[in-house]
């Protein structure tokens, strides 16, 4: 009998979180968006030639304003071309304001405001315990507005890094993840987002039980406190080995891989590479601008000097001016952003 009684408290439970679950996914997911992405892409052909090529991307991402979006920064590395898919079917073009690349969020504006907009906002992400159950919405594979659930698996924090540039945590889940949904929000039950969809870890190719979402807490710090502005590039740091093999005049820099022409970066004329190369097993774009310091401060890979870089970057404000210093075909220059 106790057997039974088990049974129809399983399928009770079951039944209202159900239930419950229909009626948050309703409230929340007109605020959920398709993003898709057009940029340029080195790639190498078979005669060892490199070709410019245009890439379409596709992703996720949540209103929290009449014109803000957050999403994944892998999403919207270096676009040319950002356009906004609402669920009314609506589409509005969009540009990138802030990007963190190691905690893979990213914020970007609609060229004009969404009307009547649906928005979601930030849940404490500190709060969430191991084996609390969670939903993503997004679309993977470009099926906009579809929902998997399961639970938190596990909070995986990187604290032993002094770089301030390197900012990750991470919540890890069993619920399905794929192609499409980086960037996309996870909900608690509240219906309230306490994780940005980031990657999955795979060996087939699909999913395979392990996603990972940027949390809430660290998306609201740095994109709506610390608002570092979106330069427009994407690039490398150069180790002393490579600094090295590159001829480059001191131990660490930056190499610009590829530029947005109509960004910060793009702007001031700094140059991306054209020849994709192989070092110690990793693939870089050479023939670009490499940056060796911004206004007075030299590009250094040390606690001192990070930390200074740091704040300048996080200071520079919606209007910037600096001056960036460039290592190109062997000459020293000095670029202006007025």
């Amino acid at each position: 009998m106790k057997y039974i009684y088990l049974l129809l408290f399983t399928c009770t439970t079951f039944f209202v979180n159900a239930q419950d679950l229909s009626e948050i996914y309703k409230k929340v997911s007109p605020a959920v968006v398709i993003i898709f992405t057009s940029e340029k892409e080195v790639v190498s052909s078979e005669i060892s030639k490199t070709n410019v090529v245009t890439k379409e991307g596709l992703g996720s991402g949540f209103m929290i304003s009449d014109r803000l979006i957050v999403t994944a920064a892998h999403v919207v590395t270096v676009p040319e071309k950002i356009s906004v898919l609402f669920p009314d079917g609506d589409v509005i073009p969009a540009t990138v304001v802030s990007s963190y690349k190691s905690a893979d969020i990213a914020l970007i504006k609609l060229f004009r405001p969404r009307i009547n907009p649906v928005t979601v906002a930030f849940g404490d992400s500190d709060a969430l315990e191991v084996g609390e159950r969670i939903f993503v919405i997004g679309a993977p594979y470009g099926q906009g507005a579809s929902l998997s659930s399961g639970y938190v698996s596990g909070i995986r924090k990187d604290q032993s890094s002094k770089n301030p540039f390197i900012n990750r945590e991470f919540i890890q889940t069993d619920a399905a993840i794929n192609h499409g949904n980086s960037g996309g929000p996870m909900f608690n039950l509240k219906g309230e987002v306490v994780g940005i969809v980031s990657s999955i870890a795979t060996q087939s190719g699909g999913f395979d039980g392990i996603g990972y979402a940027s949390t809430s807490n660290l998306a609201a710090k740095l994109l709506m406190n610390d608002k570092m502005p979106w330069l427009g590039a994407d690039m490398h740091t150069l180790s002393t080995k490579e600094c090295k093999l590159l001829n480059v005049p001191q131990a660490n820099a930056l190499l610009v891989q590829r530029v947005v022409d109509s960004s910060i970066f793009g702007e001031m004329g700094i140059k991306g590479g054209h020849t994709e190369v192989v070092i110690d097993n990793q693939k870089l774009i050479l023939g670009g601008d490499i940056i060796l310091g911004f206004n007075d401060l030299i590009f250094e890979l040390n606690e001192a000097s990070l930390n200074k870089l740091a704040a300048f970057a996080n200071n520079m404000g919606d209007h910037p001016k600096f001056t960036v210093t460039i290592y190109r075909d062997g000459k020293i220059l000095t670029l202006k952003h007025q």
